[in-house]
């Protein structure tokens, strides 16, 4: 059974015209495992974006002005924890960009620290303790509130974290800002998973392809 959105699996490799391509924003220096595994077969194209260019992105940009990206150019976006570095501010704005660059089909599959379970961490005394271990290092409750410090302290100013996120807030910004749905499950690592949906999006064909990439946005059902 295709279990790719909108039948992804039927490209055959080699043939980018019939790839669905997804943008990666934010994507930092290139790793295989930079994309959700969601987007990892040979029925999708990455595109990276990121506002450092020595990461060697495809595109150089920042999510809020992706003046680059024609509109509804992609079919997808994945965004791993970039909202965050936004001031409050900004995140109309990049909402805003994900929403045009996407197809009508399109939706944007996000990732960002989840305030709620940090701030249990802080209750529990726990700010300054190993809360889990990363690529990056040992991973702090003040870590996810306000940026990596080892990585702000060696000069990566732009890692610092200037908002936060809610399930019910960063849901309400997405269709605040135009998407038509927008879907939010709590992850195991301090972290919301959001899927928002563009109008005519398949949503039970994305929700069952993600299912089949262990992220279930219905898990009790």
């Amino acid at each position: 059974m295709d279990q790719s959105p909108t039948g992804a699996a039927a490209a055959q490799p080699g043939d980018e015209r019939a790839l669905r391509r997804v943008l990666n924003v934010g994507c930092g220096h290139y790793s295989p495992h930079g994309l959700h595994p969601a987007f990892r077969d040979a029925a999708w194209k990455e595109v990276r974006l990121d506002i450092d260019e020595s990461v060697k992105p495809d595109i150089i940009g920042s999510i809020t002005s992706m003046k680059a990206v024609a509109n509804a150019e992609f079919d997808a976006i994945w965004s791993s924890h970039n909202l965050e570095h936004l001031y409050s501010h900004e995140i109309g704005r990049a909402v805003a960009e994900f929403r045009r660059v996407l197809k009508p089909d399109g939706f944007a599959l996000i990732t960002c620290p989840d305030l709620e379970a940090i701030a249990a961490l802080v209750v529990k005394g726990r700010a300054e303790a190993t809360a889990y271990q990363s690529p990056a290092g040992p991973i702090t409750a003040l870590d996810m509130l306000y940026g990596h410090s080892a990585s702000i302290k060696r000069g990566n100013f732009f890692m610092a974290h200037n908002t936060g996120f809610t399930a019910n807030r960063l849901g309400r910004l997405l269709v605040k800002g135009g998407f038509a749905e927008a879907l939010l499950i709590k992850g195991a690592s301090f972290d919301l998973w959001a899927l928002a949906l563009k109008q005519r999006a398949d949503k039970p064909e994305m929700l069952r392809h993600l299912r089949a990439h262990r992220l279930n946005f219905f898990p009790d059902g």
